[in-house]
């Protein structure tokens, strides 16, 4: 029996569907800052948004494995994040992290569409490091160099000397027209 067991505003998926479609909103909302989905999941991921953002305002190592707990195996760098960028600039607020903001509805289905988004903006401007100027190898120099010093092999010189033939090609509707345009139709 079921007796108390309330989902929230997502009931009617499986319970392992609710929790990757809320870890899912939850990334792309800490990637992000602001995602439009549904109403109803902006408000479900918003009160798991602002468990984390209170999780992660302890700034301990436990704090920390107990997010990537919550978002799932392989966030750590989400996790990282949210300790370090996020919580810091939420730290003075008490509660409300989050703000679901009504967007308009969706054109397809008709489906309330909602903005979520950090109630204070989180933005976190990443330097671009300067390009590296590639420089030769070191190997392809000396080797080029071993080239000019010693005399070209007589290979080399006939390759030079001689121009290159051209070879006809053979078969298909291409090469019975070069053959047409040449004259060489008679051969067949």
């Amino acid at each position: 029996m079921r007796h108390g067991r309330r989902h929230g505003r997502l009931g009617g998926l499986i319970q392992e569907h609710r929790r990757a479609l809320v870890r899912n909103l939850a990334r792309n909302l800490i990637t992000h800052q602001q995602i439009i989905t549904t109403h109803a999941r902006a408000k479900e991921a918003s009160r798991f948004v602002d468990q984390l953002v209170t999780i992660a305002k302890q700034n301990t190592l436990h704090a920390r494995r107990n997010l990537i707990q919550k978002l799932g195996s392989g966030s750590e760098d989400f996790a990282k994040r949210m300790v370090e960028v996020i919580a810091p600039k939420l730290a003075e607020r008490k509660g409300g992290y989050t703000r679901v903001l009504r967007y308009r509805e969706r054109p397809g289905d008709g489906a309330s569409l909602s903005l979520l988004e950090f109630s204070v903006p989180v933005i976190a401007i990443e330097e671009k490091k300067p390009k590296k100027k590639k420089e030769p190898k070191p190997a392809k120099e000396v080797k080029e160099k071993e080239k000019a010093k010693r005399p070209p092999s007589v290979k080399e010189e006939a390759k030079k000397e001689e121009p290159k033939k051209e070879v006809p090609k053979k078969g298909g509707f291409l090469g019975s027209l070069r053959r047409f345009l040449k004259g060489d139709d008679d051969k067949k």
